[in-house]
């Protein structure tokens, strides 16, 4: 039942990835269309206020006589210098007058709103004989530099007129406010989904995270408790005085059980108390080898009741080191438990040396091994490596988020060789300052 359990909330869990995957596919596609489309819905508008200019330019040719060749065609006698720029060849140019007046009345009737400046150019006098501005009602623009600055000459052996825009881009960017603030509304709806998506995710993981949490702590908890229930059921019996032996020994397990679960306690709560900040050290100068047998000690009770075998090789070198007695001495105990827990047949072996500017602590086991998928994550609180169908191994997923705050704490690092079915090497490196 608890693989079917842990298999289903992994596929629920796979589930969400994929869906906030697909999601954030799906937005950064319809960001991307979008873009493509206000990218052609501006090309087409340029391309429809040049069509509306040709338009009001060959209405201006019918009012004016300003070509003495009337059945030329329109695409001869307009050029377009610029993005901006529009050059009319004319044989007669009209007056200034009878020219801003045609000229707003054709802007007018092909739709071209924005403001214009317009020179006439004479090929005789090598300069615009004119020029003026023509604002649309409303103008922002009309005293500002542009509109008094003078016009470019492009080319200067024949007579044209001369219409510049200005604000032209700005013009078409109004056309398109519909798209423009629709797009952003778009944009800003697509934003808020992802962050919703974020935290939904991360929502979901934190629960996750809280009920494996849940699960470990039921699981580490009831087994100790019903142990220490049947134990104290025997001795309340009315004969137990009478049998010392099974006395002692049921204390005994009592005794180990309260311990046992003490020992969880106080790891939860440090590893709680030091969540946003800093372990609290207290350094001094320690023999580590020292500090390695005291670890060993306060284990042997668990070496002796898996028949464990321990080696230690401990070099004659420098072995002082500055460092937290306690904490260092927790580390060294969780990485022990857990060569003693993951082993069937124990054989430990504890190893210490000097390297470089720092001093190590080894402790490799022949246990189950860790496959290489799940090394980058074995450091994090409350992770658990997966066991299939084994629930025999207890623990919260803490003893090892502990151990590396502890060597974080020294500014020191943590070293992970494994072979599934070999077994691990953990190697604490302490720097000596």
């Amino acid at each position: 039942m608890k693989r079917k359990r842990s298999n289903f909330a992994s596929m629920r869990s796979t589930t969400l990835k994929w869906i906030v995957l697909s999601a954030t596919l799906l937005a950064a596609l319809i960001i991307t269309v979008q873009l493509y489309w206000l990218n052609m819905v501006y090309s087409f508008e340029q391309r429809q206020f040049n069509i509306n200019v040709v338009k009001s330019v060959r209405g201006l040719f019918e009012d004016l006589e300003m070509n003495d060749a009337p059945g030329t065609m329109l695409q001869k006698l307009i050029d377009n210098p610029g993005n901006n720029y529009f050059l009319i060849k004319a044989d007669t140019i009209p007056p200034q007058d009878s020219l801003t007046f045609y000229l707003q009345d054709e802007f007018a009737d092909f739709g071209v709103l924005t403001d214009c400046k317009l020179g006439a150019y004479s090929s005789v006098e090598k300069r615009f004989i004119y020029e003026e501005y023509l604002p649309t009602p409303a103008s922002r623009y009309a005293n500002t530099k542009v509109a008094r600055g003078d016009l470019p000459v492009f080319v200067d052996n024949y007579d044209y007129i001369l219409l510049y825009f200005p604000h032209r881009h700005e013009y078409i960017l109004e056309q398109m406010d519909f798209w423009i603030i629709s797009s952003a509304l778009l944009f800003i709806a697509l934003i808020g989904l992802a962050i919703s998506l974020f935290y939904f995710y991360r929502q979901k993981f934190l629960s996750e995270v809280q009920k494996d949490f849940v699960n470990n702590f039921t699981h580490e908890f009831k087994t100790p408790l019903a142990v220490m229930k049947i134990a104290s059921d025997v001795l309340a019996q009315e004969n137990i005085l009478r049998q010392p032996d099974r006395l002692h020994r049921y204390g005994a397990i009592i005794k180990s059980q309260t311990e046992h679960l003490q020992n969880q306690v106080e790891r939860l709560l440090k590893a709680a108390s030091s969540e946003s900040m800093n372990l609290p050290l207290k350094k001094e100068n320690i023999d580590a080898h020292l500090l390695i047998e005291q670890a060993l000690n306060k284990v042997q009770p668990l070496i002796d009741e898996k028949n464990a075998r321990v080696e230690l090789k401990m070099e004659e070198a420098r072995s002082v080191i500055n460092a937290d007695m306690a904490h260092l001495e927790l580390a060294v105990v969780n990485l022990l438990e857990n060569a003693l827990k993951y082993s069937t047949d124990p054989r430990i072996v504890v190893e210490t040396g000097n390297h470089e500017d720092d001093f190590f602590i080894s402790v490799k086991d022949n246990g189950v091994g860790i496959e290489k998928k799940y090394l980058k994550n074995i450091f994090k609180k409350f992770y658990r490596i997966p066991t299939g169908d084994v629930h025999n191994v207890k623990g919260f997923g803490l003893g090892l988020n502990f151990v590396k705050r502890i060597i974080d704490a020294h500014n020191g690092k943590i070293r992970v060789n494994s072979l599934p079915g070999i077994g691990t090497e953990f190697r604490l490196f302490i720097p000596f300052n």
